[in-house]
C-alpha cells in the first residue's frame, strides 16, 4: 500500500457522518433505539398497561361492590321527593337536614351505644331546645313542654317555669300509694272510681276541708278512730231527717198520735247512727219513737 493510499484510509468516512450521494440523493444514516433502552421502554409500556388494566377492574368492582346506580348509591337513592336511605345507615359526622321521614309502613329508629339528642338552635345558633333519651332517663329542656292530642287541637299536657297543667277528662292515678302533695291542691271535682270508695286520708295531720257546699250521693261516713269529730259553725242544718211517731207501750205498734201542730222537735239517734226527729215534750220522746230504727 502506498503512502497516499495509507492516509486515506486512516481518514474518516464522510458517508457516515454526512451522509453520502447516492444517484443524486442524499442518504443519512438510520436512527433508532437499540439495545438495553429499547427493552426498557417495552417494559415501561407493558406496566403501564397493566395498570390501566388493574385501574379499570378496580372501578369496575368498586362500583359493582358500593351498588352504584343512575338512582344513588348503596341504600342512598336520590327522589324528586329528596335522599332516601333504605336499611341500617351510619353517620360519623354530623347531618344536618330540614326534615327525616321514615317510610310509611315502617317506624323511624334513632339508636346510639349511648345517648340520644336532638337540639334546637336559633339563628344566632343559641341552643333553645334540647331532647335527651339517655339509659337512665329522659330529658326535655326547653321554655314550655307540650303533649297534644291526636288532631293536635287539645292541649292534654303543658308544663312551663309557672304551671303544669293537665287537659285531659279524667286523670287517673294507678299507684298503690297515691298521690303526694308537697302544698295545696286546688280542684272542683274531686271524683271516685264507679263502685270504689273516695278516701281522704291525713295519718299524722289534720285533714281540713272548706267549702260553701258540699254534698253526696249515698252514704257520707265520718269517723275517728282516736279523737272526737268536731262541727264548728254558727248554725249546722240537717235536712230531710224522718220524723219518728209515738209507739203503743203495750203492743209495741205505733199508736196513730198525729203531731200536725208540732214545731219543735227533738234529734234522736239510733245505734246504727241514724238519725230522727221526734216530737218535743217536757221529757226526752225519743224513747218512745225508738221503734223507728227498726222499721228503718
Amino acid at each position: 500500500m502506498t503512502q497516499e493510499q495509507y492516509i486515506l484510509a486512516a481518514q474518516p468516512n464522510p458517508l457516515h457522518q454526512r451522509g453520502a450521494s447516492v444517484c443524486g440523493a442524499q442518504v443519512y444514516p438510520a436512527v433508532g433505539i437499540y439495545g438495553w433502552r429499547k427493552r426498557c421502554l417495552y417494559f415501561f409500556i407493558l406496566l403501564l398497561l397493566v395498570t390501566m388494566i388493574v385501574n379499570l377492574a378496580l372501578t369496575i368492582w368498586i362500583l359493582k361492590v358500593m351498588n352504584f346506580t343512575p338512582d344513588g348509591m348503596g341504600n342512598l337513592r336520590v327522589t324528586k321527593e329528596g335522599v332516601r336511605l333504605e336499611g341500617v345507615s351510619e353517620f360519623l359526622l354530623p347531618l344536618y337536614v330540614k326534615e327525616i321521614q321514615s317510610r310509611r309502613d315502617s317506624p323511624l329508629i334513632l339508636q346510639s351505644d349511648r345517648n340520644v339528642t336532638v337540639n334546637a338552635r336559633n339563628d344566632q345558633g343559641q341552643l333553645t331546645g334540647q331532647l335527651t333519651v339517655g339509659s337512665e332517663m329522659v330529658e326535655a329542656q326547653c321554655q314550655r313542654f307540650e303533649v297534644r292530642s291526636a288532631d293536635g287541637e287539645r292541649v292534654l299536657f303543658s308544663a312551663d317555669e309557672e304551671e303544669i297543667s293537665i287537659g285531659t277528662e279524667k286523670l287517673r292515678v294507678t299507684g298503690n300509694e297515691g298521690v303526694v302533695f308537697s302544698h295545696s291542691v286546688e280542684t272542683s271535682h274531686v271524683r271516685a272510681e264507679p263502685f270504689q270508695d273516695l278516701k281522704l286520708e291525713s295519718p299524722t295531720r289534720t285533714l281540713t276541708l272548706e267549702a260553701p257546699r258540699a254534698s253526696c250521693r249515698k252514704d257520707l261516713l265520718l269517723q275517728s278512730s282516736e279523737g272526737e269529730i268536731f262541727l264548728d259553725a254558727n248554725t249546722i242544718r240537717l235536712g230531710n231527717i224522718p220524723l219518728g211517731s209515738a209507739v203503743d207501750p203495750l203492743e209495741g205498734a205505733p199508736a196513730g198520735t198525729t203531731y200536725t201542730k208540732q214545731t219543735v222537735y227533738e234529734l234522736c239517734a239510733c245505734a246504727n247512727g241514724k238519725l230522727y226527729l221526734s216530737p218535743a215534750e217536757k221529757g226526752s220522746t225519743c224513747q218512745t219513737t225508738s221503734n223507728f230504727c227498726l222499721w228503718s
